[in-house]
């Protein structure tokens, strides 16, 4: 299977993004598309032995749309300026010229009879000549997309709208004809289909402009790129295209610039403001060793950098590129705005031909004016752009907010499920606390002067972040060889150093190859009292070490749980032993500690508690969290984790700053709300003013006022998401 994402254009709103996803549904191959109306792109699955992507675009191509390749961010914003300008144009020359036809208007009615209409805008001609170019020029787009949806046998927005203003402006061609020999004003309705047309376009215009806002968190960072780099090659300092950068290369940075590229610092020492990707305001120390993303600014000194990372592996576009599939795709909310759209032209056609009928033959007998009036109210005021922007405007907004925070919604589903959390579940190590474990106290036993090289032997070979704390703490003894090296899981170590058994891990796992007598055990609960990790070494079944490593709690943690706690259940899983378990979930201000949970174990935690009927988050960030963030309701990965981590779970924290979960459940919170708020006023909106405008109370031209009120509003308020605080 292939997935492509590609730009379509031509959609006017949801019906046709509705349209062509029937169409490619049915075809042999297509395992899924969707279809997103603000982007006007598409996203399909297929499988290209039955069918290849220039099949795909030729579907789409016959039904009236144009499917083109993805462009640059470039030629994006060309484009997209291009077309905003172009719908001004149009309705700037509608607007002159349907001013005035609605200057006649003031003739429609008896109490503005002291306005004086001029004699030229009452000839039946000159309102001809000004509404024609109107109606087929400016208007085209309407009639071309009525025709492409109604052969294709669906209906859409402009279907509703060609209707509409075709039946006053022939009903006026009628009129002429019929009247030509009568003396005086023939009411004559060019000025409704014009004002129609011309209202639209104003509003076409503002919903186009108001959905480019919507993606300003997708330019803005696509903005922070670099575009070139002072690097080091042979002996000599060049400056080169970052398209042109391989990694390996080392790249200078002064002060104040941007680091171009991914790296890790191989000389000097810096603070770097990483704010525009993390959400963090404070800058961060960087020295020696450690890693810098690149876009970010170096604030204080110069530096040199080795890239690790170009092209699409950087973090940077790694983040536009999961805050694009998740704009890209449909969540679940959005299935019922799209089963309304697609009976929804239809019935509204339905309901209008009814309003004639009740118009023509009973409310005002054989009074076609009236009646035709009230027909085309209904049509115009219940166009269903509305229903279309509702979902995907605010999900487009609200995860291009959560990017800037440096919270990264990789699906659509994932904002809008993440609300539902009822329960949340934290690994400890790297997620409740700084995962740079310290060995705080050591017991030797002395059984053999070589033990402690033994020790940090075993746990050399070992990535696991005790091991490492570990390997540091006896940084000047020498590594010798292991033989019969061996890993159990979550537990321990073993192998041979020197013809001597080794066995490194926690006391219950070296329990089973040593015996540990009364003493020796009253250590290790000291240590486990005062929230120490306890690893124990035995060599040839004899205790010969045991050590107290502790993980400090990250400075945010107590008062994100102490929030947390307020509205969720809140529970740690950890390896530790229950005292040492329970002496950081003290810590914390955590009540409920489930201890001794080796990694395969997790998932079944997680598994135990959705049979309990709780809505669950897992919150983790190491190799061992991977299967229980994706057994998890809502996973979520800190930043600073594996990239397996990262891979499995539907929310990554660029920083890992605990606090950022929190602001995660409160954009989804308040984008679901949004969309509700949205989906809300689009429904009422149509089920008051469609009987409104049956009822005779909506002029056709107030209507067409009302239609592009509705979608200009919708979107409008998605975008105050934009405005949350971080």
């Amino acid at each position: 299977m292939r997935k492509e994402t590609f730009k379509i254009s031509g959609m006017t709103c949801a019906a046709c993004a509705a349209r062509i996803e029937r169409t490619l549904k049915r075809e042999a191959g297509v395992a899924s598309i969707h279809v997103n109306l603000v982007m006007e792109k598409g996203t399909v699955i297929y499988d290209k032995s039955q069918i290849s992507l220039d099949t795909i675009f030729e579907r789409i191509a016959k039904i009236g749309f144009e499917a083109l390749p993805i462009e640059t961010k470039k030629e994006t914003q060309a484009r997209k300026k291009n077309e905003l300008k172009h719908q001004k144009y149009k309705f700037i020359v509608s607007l002159i010229l349907s001013l005035p036809l609605l200057y006649t208007m003031f003739a429609h009615f008896s109490f503005l009879s002291f306005i004086s209409v001029p004699d030229l805008l009452l000839n039946p001609w000159f309102q001809f000549i000004l509404a024609t170019p109107i109606q087929f020029l400016l208007g085209w787009q309407f009639y071309r997309g009525a025709y492409q949806s109604l052969s294709n046998k669906s209906a859409n927005m402009d279907v509703l709208v060609a209707m509409g203003t075709s039946a006053a402006y022939f009903y006026s061609i009628y009129l002429m004809f019929s009247h030509t020999h009568t003396v005086g004003h023939v009411p004559l309705y060019f000025e409704t289909s014009a004002v129609l047309i011309t209202l639209i376009l104003l509003g076409k215009y503002f919903e186009k402009r108001a959905k480019g806002h919507a993606s300003d968190a997708i330019e803005k960072l696509a903005a922070l790129q670099v575009h070139d780099a002072e690097v080091e090659r042979a002996g000599q300092i060049c400056h080169i295209s970052i398209e042109d950068v391989r990694v390996g290369d080392i790249v200078r940075v002064r002060s104040g610039a941007q680091i171009p590229l991914d790296g890790e610092v191989i000389e000097g020492w810096s603070t770097v403001d990483e704010s525009m990707l993390t959400g963090e305001s404070l800058p961060v120390d960087k020295k020696v060793g450690d890693t810098v993303i690149g876009s970010t600014i170096n604030q204080q000194n110069f530096i040199k950098v080795r890239v690790t990372h170009t092209g699409e592996d950087l973090v940077l576009n790694q983040i536009i590129k999961v805050v694009e599939e998740a704009q890209g795709e449909k969540p679940q909310i959005q299935r019922l705005a799209d089963k309304v759209s697609n009976i929804f032209v239809p019935v509204v056609v339905g309901i209008a031909v009814i309003t004639f009928i009740v118009w023509y033959f009973f409310i005002t007998p054989y009074h076609l004016s009236q009646a035709l009036e009230t027909f085309i109210a209904v049509i115009v005021i219940a166009c269903p752009c509305a229903l279309g922007l509702a979902t995907p405007t605010s999900i487009m907004v609200g995860s291009g907010r959560a990017a800037e925070s440096g919270v990264l919604f990789k699906t659509a589903e994932s904002l809008e499920q993440a609300h539902r959390v009822d329960t949340i579940v934290f690994d400890k190590t790297g997620t409740l606390t700084m995962g740079n474990p310290e060995v705080i106290k050591m017991y030797d036993f002395n059984v053999n002067i070589q033990s402690k090289s033994y020790m940090k032997s075993l746990e050399f070979q070992s990535e696991h972040p005790i091991s490492k704390a570990i390997v540091t703490y006896f940084d000047a003894l020498e590594i010798l060889p292991v033989d019969d090296y061996q890993t159990h899981t979550g537990n321990g170590i073993l192998g041979k150093v020197e013809g001597h058994q080794i066995v490194v891990g926690s006391i219950a796992f070296v329990k089973q190859y040593t015996i540990i007598n009364e003493e020796e055990m009253k250590k290790v609960q000291m240590l486990e009292a005062s929230g120490a990790t306890v690893i124990a070494m035995s060599m040839d079944g004899m205790l010969a070490i045991i050590l107290g490593v502790r993980d400090e709690p990250k400075q945010e943690a107590p008062s994100v749980l102490a929030q947390l706690a307020k509205q969720y259940d809140l529970i740690m899983l950890s390896g530790d032993s229950e005292k040492t378990a329970q002496a950081i979930g003290k810590t914390l201000g955590l009540t409920r500690v489930v201890a001794g949970v080796k990694p395969n174990e997790k998932a079944s935690v997680i598994a135990q508690l959705q049979q309990e009927g709780r809505y669950v988050m897992m919150v983790g960030d190491g190799l061992n969290d991977a299967p229980a963030l994706m057994k998890s309701d809502i996973g979520i990965a800190m930043g600073s984790g594996t990239d397996i981590a990262l891979e499995s779970a539907d929310i990554a924290l660029v920083n890992g700053n605990l606090q950022h979960i929190i602001e995660t459940l409160q954009l989804s919170r308040l984008t679901i709300r949004n969309i509700k708020q949205n989906l809300f006023f689009a429904f009422c909106y149509n089920m008051l003013g469609i009987p409104f405008a049956a009822m005779g109370f909506l002029a056709p031209w107030l209507a067409g006022t009302a239609m592009a009120f509705s979608s200009v509003s919708v979107v409008l308020n998605a975008l105050r998401l934009k405005h949350i605080s971080k």
